[in-house]
């Protein structure tokens, strides 16, 4: 692997990169973390309605998509892992289709509880288009729910700890509603030997999770902005010293901020920050999910064996190949191979 100066531009070898990747299928990775529904409901614009100036939707289809960390653990699974998700989701038909969803894809759903009059964390799109033209959003509802009952938050300990018995990694992807939380960490982190990756994506409570065992972060930008009441856009110094201090306060190996455009900036436990520049293009299709597919790939990479910078790369490979499609979205395992090996001819060409 190729190293550059400290907070620069750093180059890595792209065939060690490529045989990482060949090593993914063989990786047992537990996802903790909020599994949350993306409905899409689809229709076409009829008329704009008499009772107020909005658009009539004439409803065409409705799809019911892994959102979330259901959404990593579909990434997981597609880049070739084994993945074992530890999980509540709701006893409603939102719920029923992301089980269901997962059986038809062979991951394991034991560890997925259903939690009896909880509604399951659901994020409703309505997109709409005229024929033959693309459709467009055009409004989301949210659906959240209340705080877990504590019988069913010692149920997910109990399969948690059942879970990491043959893990090599444990990704967190906590999206606010109660499944994953510090001490839960905490504890798992405490069964599992010291070389094992334990990989963070926190949408609200970043640093919360200081001292609890985590290896590795991949926040977003505005993640990092709301954890330190700042705002970073073009200014580097900002970048620099947010990143540093939130590796410093929870004793990280490594952190990596997504920057959209931009790009990524890997920090290190060295003091180094690495700029990464965006893979492909800068004018993204569908930004939706692109962190949860980061997590995935991060994770492991970091499983099979790559350095925090060769990881972070292939994170940002497969990032920029999953924004250029619509909705929620995987990467394969073949796509992201294919991806490295048309930059490695690339280079020699």
């Amino acid at each position: 692997m190729k190293r550059a100066p400290a907070n620069g531009q750093a180059s890595v070898d792209l065939r060690d990169l490529a045989e990482c990747v060949e090593r993914f299928s063989g990786k047992t990775i537990v996802l903790l973390g909020d599994f949350v529904a993306d409905e899409f409901r689809y229709g076409d614009i009829s008329r704009v309605s008499r009772e107020a100036p909005v658009l009539i939707l004439k409803h065409r289809e409705t799809q019911v998509l892994p959102g979330g960390g259901a959404n990593a653990t579909n990434n997981l699974a597609s880049l070739g892992a084994k993945v074992l998700p530890v999980t509540v989701v709701g006893d409603d038909s939102a719920g029923e289709a992301l089980v269901q969803y997962f059986r038809g894809k062979g991951i394991s759903t034991s560890a997925i509880l259903r939690a009896k009059g909880r509604a399951t964390p659901t994020k409703t799109r309505f997109l709409a288009g005229w024929a033959h033209t693309v459709a467009q959003q055009v409004l989301r509802c949210d659906y959240e729910p209340g705080p877990l009952p504590d019988g069913i938050l010692r149920k997910i300990q109990q399969k948690v700890s059942a879970s990491l018995r043959n893990a090599d990694a444990l990704a967190i992807s906590d999206y606010g509603f109660g499944v994953a939380t510090p001490e839960l960490v905490r504890q798992a982190a405490g069964r599992l030997k010291k070389s094992v990756p334990i990989t963070l994506d926190a949408r609200y409570q970043l640093q919360a999770y200081a001292k609890s065992g985590i290896t590795s972060a991949t926040p977003n930008e505005a993640e990092l902005e709301a954890a330190h009441h700042t705002t970073i856009g073009s200014d580097a110094a900002e970048l620099m010293r947010a990143g540093r201090a939130t590796l410093s306060a929870m004793k990280l190996q490594a952190l990596l901020v997504t920057r959209g455009r931009h790009g990524a900036a890997l920090f290190e436990s060295d003091d180094r920050m690495t700029h990464i520049a965006i893979h492909g293009s800068d004018q993204a299709v569908d930004v939706t999910g692109a962190g949860d597919t980061v997590l995935a790939a991060y994770t492991l990479a970091l499983s099979s064996g790559a350095s925090a910078l060769e990881a972070a790369h292939i994170a940002n490979i497969a990032a920029g190949l999953v924004v250029m499609k619509r909705g929620t979205a995987t990467v394969s395992g073949q796509e992201l191979l294919e991806a490295i090996r048309s930059e490695i001819s690339g280079a020699a060409s």
